[in-house]
């Protein structure tokens, strides 16, 4: 095994951040829905419906890609359980998420992600408040919860915490660039993340930026990182994360802003101390990281062929992105990201007003513009 990196600004873990409590310990709650942001065909909500039917919990499937709400829906109906689903390419246009500064900023960079995981869980938050769920479980369609008994226990947590992650026990859920210095001998770790994460009405405040990491910026405030745990168990499903050099390259920006902000936060500093003289020296550090973590591959006795080749590609494409990323990028990007933040939450208290007394998923509907796009079980 290679030696691995001295980074003192990328950190390899993040746990210290997190409070741990065992599912056994954690008080008991129920669940108001389930929100499934949908990708892959019916044959994949197996999971997700057998969660729904024991913690007695509504399903919110937002669709695309290769999912459809009516296969969905259709589906629902023979497990028995309540669902609700949305094509929501359809929705995309209908103005129910607010455009954000980030994005745009993204885009004039050329940098913007061609991914809707973003859209797709703000959209689930304001269904969420506006139908007055207290505590909802967003639920990739890769998932396998194998205890119902620990969605209770995180939302249970959820009266003294924002978010409760539940622990990963399949493959890492990890960025390219932390995927090959763990296969290449490093000590990587993992955090919570939007696949299995529990959320309380407290946190509807927060948005999901469109950028990879979106999730590590759901759980942030404007100083520093939401009350956050970590209990129970939910397993991740195998996937090559260096299928193609497009993942490593789009992931980029966001890994290194996240990573970036979470690093200030282990140091017990806040937001706030990422200016740019602070991102010049994370960002010298990131390649440093992905250098090393490349020569870690090219010398790994154990790692050969094609595999080999899709690695060092996908760390090539990362450290050439990471060479576009300005110290003053990240920092107008931060401050696009704080105005953001205010966005939303104008636009969650103008939609509660119209909407009065939250009420139940269809009249939320209603008030987002979308009714006529729901399929329902």
């Amino acid at each position: 095994m290679t030696a691995t990196v001295a980074a003192p600004a990328q950190h390899t873990t993040h746990q210290r951040l997190l409070d741990h409590v065992a599912a056994a310990d954690a008080p008991q709650a129920r669940l108001d829905a389930i929100i499934v942001p949908n990708g892959r065909p019916a044959a994949y909500l197996k999971d997700a419906f057998r969660a729904a039917r024991e913690v007695d919990a509504t399903v919110l499937l937002l669709c695309s890609k290769n999912a459809r709400a009516t296969d969905a829906v259709l589906a629902a109906k023979r497990d028995g359980v309540r669902v609700r689903a949305i094509d929501t390419d359809e929705a995309a246009g209908l103005g129910a998420v607010p455009p954000f500064a980030t994005s745009r900023l993204l885009q004039a960079k050329r940098l913007l992600r061609r991914a809707d995981t973003s859209f797709k869980r703000n959209l689930g938050v304001l269904v969420a408040d506006l139908a007055g769920w207290q505590r909802i479980l967003f639920l990739d369609d890769d998932i396998h919860l194998s205890r119902p008994d620990d969605l209770r226990a995180a939302a249970g947590l959820l009266d003294e915490y924002a978010a409760v992650g539940l622990a990963n026990t399949g493959m890492p859920d990890n960025s390219v660039v932390c995927h090959a210095y763990r296969e290449s001998g490093g000590q990587q770790d993992t955090f919570v993340g939007g696949g299995a994460l529990a959320v309380g009405r407290d946190a509807f405040s927060s948005f999901f930026p469109d950028i990879y990491n979106e999730d590590w910026f759901f759980l942030l405030s404007g100083t520093g990182l939401r009350a956050t745990a970590v209990t129970g168990a939910a397993y991740q499903h195998d996937y090559d994360p260096f299928r193609d050099t497009v993942r490593a390259r789009s992931e980029e920006l966001g890994d290194a802003l996240a990573e970036g902000i979470y690093c200030l936060l282990d140091n017990r500093m806040s937001i706030a101390d990422a200016d740019a003289e602070y991102w010049a020296s994370f960002l010298e550090s990131r390649r440093a990281f992905i250098r090393t973590t490349l020569r870690q591959v090219q010398d790994a006795p154990y790692l050969t062929g094609a595999y080999q080749d899709r690695m060092i590609a996908a760390l090539k494409a990362a450290l050439g992105r990471s060479l576009l990323i300005e110290p003053d990028l990240c920092v107008r990007y931060l401050r696009a990201w704080q105005r953001d933040r205010e966005t939303w939450q104008t636009h969650l208290l103008s939609l509660r007003a119209r909407h009065g007394a939250p009420g139940d998923p269809d009249s939320a509907f209603d008030t987002l513009g979308i009714a006529e796009i729901v399929h329902k079980s």
